[in-house]
């Protein structure tokens, strides 16, 4: 079958029970694929035919890798040791043996098992940490400045040469902030603060943020997973309508019906007391720009996003809300 469908075609999905794979899973069992859900951990996400759990390791058993592999056209490897915000001194080994090594290791067994697509979630991270004057581009020199964004792009070269010896196809894709239902780290802190409706000294801060919600990045994987067009490139994606971190707060609050209370103070002034309380790299998110061009992804894929910035914003207000009256 071409893959210029997905109805009735196996894919594997690692990282399964993770923040995207919850959403892209059932995403595309709703399609029509059959998905091997693979992670760590048992699934917890939306039970749905067409799904199949598997529980493996991700890097040893590689007999049971290649059951799962069994008639599988194409791989969304998700599973990686996320983005730490507190420094670690073993994060570095971590990082590449699971974004390394793990990536490597399961490439390898899609290409022994004959699978015919690899699509690869990267970082925007391996572009740099923001502060450009222009929006990434994917043919831009890479610029990782910690463990992390190095180790995704070592991954990427890793791929890019197992991938050319082997014929398997690979998509890279590289985004912004995801942020969508049981969104963490920054983006949840923002919406505790939005959701106090405290003042904040952040009024003078002008920056540009993309973003993308997990709907719109479920959507473009599936797009990277059958579009002629897709394997061998580089893709930066984005939401479209990119935020400053006021504008961000102030759309928050007025969907948690929280006043938003924004007093300009200096910029400098605040990286400074940030730098001394310790979140001087939190600090700098909040007040640098950090831009993508997806321009690429829109002509060459004829993608679209398929969800505002505005509803995006609503559905994962709604869940935190929902969260929070649970708990």
């Amino acid at each position: 079958m071409s893959l210029t469908s997905g109805a009735g075609s196996r894919a594997l999905v690692t990282g399964a029970t993770g923040f995207v794979g919850t959403q892209l899973c059932p995403t595309l069992a709703q399609h029509g694929w059959h998905v091997v859900c693979v992670s760590r951990r048992p699934w917890k996400g939306t039970r749905t035919g067409g799904l199949e759990e598997v529980i493996l390791p991700l890097s040893s058993q590689d007999v049971l890798w290649q059951n799962a592999l069994r008639s599988v056209r194409c791989i969304v490897h998700l599973a990686a040791h996320v983005h730490q915000m507190r420094d670690d001194p073993q994060a570095a080994n971590v990082y590449r043996e699971v974004n390394v090594a793990g990536s490597q290791f399961v490439a390898e067994q899609a290409a022994r098992a004959g699978v015919r697509r690899f699509v690869y979630l990267s970082s925007i991270k391996v572009n740099g940490e923001g502060g450009a004057p222009a929006p990434y581009r994917a043919e831009d020199a890479p610029n990782p400045v910690d463990d992390y964004g190095r180790s995704k792009w070592q991954a990427e070269i890793a791929l890019r040469d197992l991938c050319a010896r082997s014929g398997m196809e690979l998509v890279i894709i590289r985004p912004p902030l995801v942020y969508g239902p049981a969104v963490r780290a920054n983006f949840k802190r923002l919406l505790h603060l939005a959701a106090l409706g405290v003042p904040l000294p952040l009024g003078s801060i002008d920056n540009r943020r993309s973003l993308v919600n997990v709907w719109n990045l479920a959507d473009f994987i599936e797009t990277c997973m059958i579009h002629p067009q897709a394997p061998g490139n580089t893709f930066l994606i984005s939401d479209g309508e990119d935020l400053s971190t006021p504008q961000l707060l102030r759309r928050l609050a007025g969907l948690m019906h929280r006043p938003s209370r924004l007093f300009r103070f200096p910029p400098r002034g605040l990286n400074r007391l940030a730098q001394w309380v310790g979140l001087g790299p939190e600090m700098r998110r909040l007040c640098e720009s950090l831009q993508v061009d997806s321009t690429p992804a829109r002509e060459r894929l004829d993608w679209r996003p398929a969800v505002s910035v505005d509803e995006g914003l609503e559905r994962t207000v709604a869940a935190y809300r929902e969260t929070r009256q649970a708990s």
